[in-house]
């Protein structure tokens, strides 16, 4: 399926869209308030062992200390092999190393690192929430085809090169080039597949120049001072997404677009024609129509084609995702209904966990099939559409309540998370106290400040909905509320209150 990027820069914010079909797949927002980090490398100083989590908080610069588990620390013996990184996943870039490419051998934590040791260390998930950024030992430097592991060995080949012979091309044309004893370990990218000898020496050769800068740059960097940072936006969506049928890059500002080019001139030489400047009167992203799938992406309900629609909640602990047929009524019988309506929600739901950028644990709540056939179908249909998504993910069978139980590998900031914040009124809670609720709470405030306090009269400051209810359906009661203190209550609506929002006032 064909691919465009799409780059806006606006003057503190870069944001990319990733369109397969004309359809928006993912998105990707640099601000300069928070750029992500993951990738950055680190001189940093362990602030504090804590031996029954088997962890360690680092201090590198961030405004929270950062969290350091001990199977992420490189010990005396602790190296990891390629291709077991590259069979689980991690070939996409600086994500840290999984603990299953680790040797299984207990680790004390203790034997490994100390309070007040200084220590380089690599981001692998940015800062979320009240949590600090996660941090590795284990460095990995990605170019155009290549990840470099300094404290790696052998040789990978991206699970997602399927073809064997290209694979066993690949290996051995890496095995030709790195140099016997040289130290590392080295994981071939997708966007390798079918480029020559030459491409990959140049890209071994800066690996090399840049790993010979950031160690002796990590040398005399002080505790807590940057080492090495990620390529800015731009140039990091370009190196890891326009060899996957990328067709036109299309960017709005001539500055950024005189960068781009230059970057892609020096490293991905075949892709500088596809690279144009948006010059038009409209605005990138409303010609189009990615702004508008950006607000839509921040609704908790998703319409889907045949009438039926999800239901998105992210929670802290996790996301859960319900499907629902709505107004589809379909053709034949329910289950045939059903049917349908969950083969759509699949796919629609894969291309979700993208746009949102969903991860951690995700309950998936599909309308409940009785055919086992039907639901065999949903699951594969589902995997199927979850195979473009780069994060890696792990999707157990569906349950006998319809449910799917699935991860997906989390190293930046929710959508949601990054564009929005908790509402004020609800305080996170997604509902605030109906007008009804409020009414009952004001007349308790009445009766107790009346019991304490001598006046002529009350005030009550309210919402205007709460207002309209009091003189309507509660007329009655605040009618005996007036005859039991004894004195008048006045009330009067403030625009400027929330609805659940009042006070109770002593004229």
């Amino acid at each position: 399926m064909s691919a465009e990027i799409f780059i806006n820069v606006a003057p503190r914010e870069v944001r990319a869209a990733l369109l397969e079909g004309g359809v928006l797949q993912e998105l990707f927002i640099e601000r300069e308030s928070r750029r992500g980090i993951v990738g950055n490398i680190y001189k940093g100083r362990v602030t504090r062992v804590l031996p029954g989590m088997q962890a360690a908080f680092v201090e590198v610069g961030l405004a929270r200390t950062a969290f350091l588990h001990a199977t992420d620390i490189v010990g005396a013996d602790a190296h990891f092999d390629a291709q077991s990184v590259a069979a689980a996943g991690a070939s996409g870039g600086p994500s840290g190393v999984p603990s299953t490419a680790l040797r299984e051998h207990e680790i004390d934590i203790r034997r490994l690192i100390s309070g007040g040791d200084d220590i380089v260390v690599q981001v692998v998930k940015d800062p979320m929430g009240a949590k600090g950024a996660r941090l590795t030992t284990f460095m990995s430097l990605p170019s155009r085809y290549l990840v470099f592991m300094p404290r790696g060995r052998g040789i990978g080949i991206s699970a997602r090169i399927e073809s064997e012979p290209e694979r066993a091309r690949l290996r051995e044309l890496m095995q030709s080039l790195v140099r016997e004893g040289h130290p590392g370990g080295y994981i071939v990218r997708t966007a390798a597949e079918g480029v020559d000898a030459a491409r990959l020496a140049a890209d071994l050769a800066y690996l090399e120049r840049l790993w010979g800068h950031v160690r002796e740059r990590s040398l005399t960097a002080a505790p807590g001072e940057l080492v090495h940072e990620d390529l800015p936006l731009g140039m990091r969506v370009l190196r890891d997404e326009l060899a996957r049928g990328v067709e036109r890059v299309l960017v709005d500002d001539a500055a950024e677009l005189t960068r781009l080019q230059q970057f892609v001139n020096d490293f991905i030489p075949e892709g500088a024609p596809r690279l144009e400047l948006h010059a038009g009167p409209r605005p990138i992203f409303d010609l189009h129509g990615i702004e508008e799938e950006i607000n839509r992406a921040l609704e908790r309900k998703v319409t889907l084609k045949s009438g039926g629609y999800l239901v998105i909640d992210q929670t802290e602990s996790m996301t859960t995702i319900d499907v629902n047929t709505g107004g589809f009524v379909g053709h034949r019988n329910l289950e045939d209904t059903i049917f349908r309506t969950n083969l759509e929600a699949a796919v629609a739901i894969a291309r979700q966990l993208r746009l949102r950028n969903l991860g951690g644990i995700i309950i998936i709540d599909f309308i409940d099939m009785r055919d086992e056939a039907h639901r065999q179908q949903v699951l594969e249909a589902f995997e199927r559409a979850l195979q473009p998504d780069h994060a890696q993910t792990q999707v157990a069978p569906i349950s006998p309540l319809g449910l799917v139980e699935m991860t997906r590998k989390r190293t930046r900031e929710s959508l949601e998370h990054l564009l929005c914040v908790a509402c004020p009124t609800c305080e996170g809670h997604g509902s605030i106290r109906s007008a009804e609720t409020v009414c009952q709470d004001i007349f308790r405030e009445i009766l107790r400040q009346a019991r304490q306090f001598s006046s002529r009269e009350l005030l009550v400051l309210a919402h205007q909905d709460v207002v309209e209810r009091l003189l309507g359906e509660e007329s009655a009661v605040l009618g005996e509320l007036e005859a039991a203190v004894g004195r008048p209550i006045r009330l009067q609506a403030e625009s400027l209150y929330d609805i659940d929002r009042y006070d109770v006032v002593l004229v």
